[in-house]
Order: structure tokens, then C-alpha cells, then sequence
């Protein structure tokens, strides 16, 4: 069994949304390490063979028995800090057993990542002997620098929606959405998609 304590184990589909949450990370604890999965049935393993200083457990990874993983996690490793990504009301309704005083966080699935990192914040700045904190969640652009519907479009490319899949979703064009994402890209004032999702999740513009 080996100690990880500035690493953060990352259980979460890969999309743009968990790369930007890793970049806002980075950007204020820049020691922090990170060793990701996005498979449900490797994440009680790794846990009982290292002590991570974090674990970031996205509800909606495909395979995840959630109860049976937090009662497996409890067991073996009772003070793991965790934070799952999940709505606390269906957990409830289904009898999950949130009690774990002081080592873990229950947060909507659609947190922005800002808000998040706040959150983080004590747990992170006590590996690090930090003490700066990431500030507020940076406020949503004005009204009319986006629109509605870019913002639609933007919400969807941050969790990986190709084209075809936006158009689907929102009963647009596949033109239609390609036009949305190009004046989106001119806003933001960045060059790729990966880079307007980051700048998306840091500054908040999408939750």
C-alpha cells in the first residue's frame, strides 16, 4: 500500500468538463498530481492499494454501482477525502448512507468547476500548507455577450457533443451549430474547442 497525499484520483468520464476542472486545479495547486479512470470497477482497487489525498467520484460514470462503491470505499479506507458529483435528493431517496463526517462532499452533478475548486479548497490548502484560496465563482458574462442559445451550444460542446449530437439536441442544423460554435469561439477569443471549454469552465460560463 503506498501514500499518494498530493495526488487527486479523478474517477470521471473524459470529457471537456474534466479536463477543464483538472486545468482549474493545476492552476491553483500547481503540486497537485492526478491519476485518472473512467472505469466504475477500477476505482475501489486503486483506493485500497494508495492513500490519494482526493477523489473526485462523478456520478454518472457508466457502471457505477454507487452505494456498493462508497459502503466498499468506507471500509477500506474510512478517512478518504471524496467528493461526489451527484444529486443528494435521488441519493436519499435511495437510501445511500451519506454520513462521513468532515472527508466528504456531496455536490450537484452540474457544479461549475469554480465553485467546486472552492469547495476543494480547504482539503487542497491542507495538503499544501496553503493558505490563498481560489476567490468566489467568476461571475456569468453579461447579458448579450452570449446569447441564449450560445450558451446552449456551449453547455453541450463542454460535455463533448459532436455536431450532429448538438443539432439533435436542440433541434438546430448541423450548419446552424457550426455557425454557433465559430461566434462562440470569436467571443471567447480562443482558436480550438478544447481551449473555449477550458475558458468556458473557468470562468464560469457554464454549470
Amino acid at each position: 500500500m503506498s501514500a499518494l497525499p498530493t495526488t487527486a484520483l479523478i474517477a470521471a468520464p473524459p470529457t471537456l468538463f474534466r479536463q477543464g476542472l483538472m486545468a482549474l486545479l493545476r492552476e491553483h495547486w500547481p503540486q497537485l498530481l492526478f491519476t485518472l479512470t473512467a472505469d466504475a470497477s477500477q476505482v475501489a482497487e486503486l483506493v485500497a492499494h494508495h492513500a490519494f489525498g482526493l477523489l473526485v467520484l462523478d456520478g454518472t460514470l457508466p457502471g457505477l454501482a454507487l452505494p456498493a462503491l462508497l459502503a466498499r470505499l468506507h471500509q477500506t479506507r474510512p478517512t478518504q477525502r471524496l467528493v461526489v458529483l451527484a444529486d443528494q435528493r435521488p441519493l436519499l431517496e435511495r437510501g445511500v448512507p451519506l454520513p462521513w463526517p468532515g472527508t466528504r462532499l456531496v455536490v450537484p452533478s452540474q457544479v461549475a468547476p469554480p465553485a467546486l475548486a472552492t469547495a476543494l479548497a480547504p482539503w487542497l490548502d491542507v495538503l499544501f500548507g496553503a493558505t490563498a484560496r481560489p476567490g468566489p465563482a467568476p461571475t456569468p458574462p453579461a447579458t448579450g455577450y452570449f446569447s441564449r442559445r450560445e450558451l446552449e451550444v456551449l453547455r453541450l460542446v463542454v460535455a463533448d457533443n459532436c455536431n450532429e449530437e448538438i443539432a439533435d439536441r436542440l433541434c438546430l442544423s448541423v450548419r446552424t451549430v457550426e455557425s454557433h460554435r465559430r461566434m462562440l469561439l470569436q467571443k471567447a477569443g480562443t482558436r480550438t474547442l478544447v481551449g473555449l471549454a477550458a475558458r468556458a469552465v473557468r470562468e464560469g460560463w457554464v454549470a
